[in-house]
């Protein structure tokens, strides 16, 4: 890929990610499933919501769980496979606590030739280099 053609998909990519976790933290699932050309969810418990009917029942329950989660970005990486890696915070409280919770998590986007994302795999410490290789 040309440097202006990477330079331009890896700006995509970035405003693609951050519209993602944008949406997350406001609840406006139709926009964040914009987002996606194919809505996935890998978590680190190796659980897989696949599709739009089970990454939106995700969306709903866990907000069922924990009404004001947000995340916010620590760091975005895009890596030599086209691939966007993040860290970020995890924050919310849940409904059967009383204190809140932050979580540091890394989380690795796919993405499709118009730069949609394909899924998102969610990781509790970096990803190591088989596990970005999938």
């Amino acid at each position: 890929m040309a440097d202006a053609g990477r330079s331009a998909h890896q700006e995509a990519r970035k405003a693609r990610v951050i519209e993602h976790m944008q949406s997350e933290n406001v609840q406006e699932w139709d926009r964040t499933m914009a987002t996606f050309s194919h809505p996935r969810y890998e978590l680190p418990d190796g659980t897989v919501f696949d599709g739009a009917d089970e990454v939106m029942r995700y969306w709903i329950d866990g907000r069922a769980l924990v009404p004001d989660q947000t995340n916010e970005l620590i760091e975005l990486t895009h890596l030599d496979d086209g691939q966007v890696q993040i860290e970020f915070w995890l924050r919310g409280t849940p409904t059967t606590a009383t204190e809140p919770f932050e979580v540091r998590l890394w989380a690795v986007f796919g993405f499709d030739e118009s730069d949609l994302i394909t899924g998102e795999r969610v990781f509790v410490a970096p990803p190591t280099a088989e596990q970005l290789a999938g």
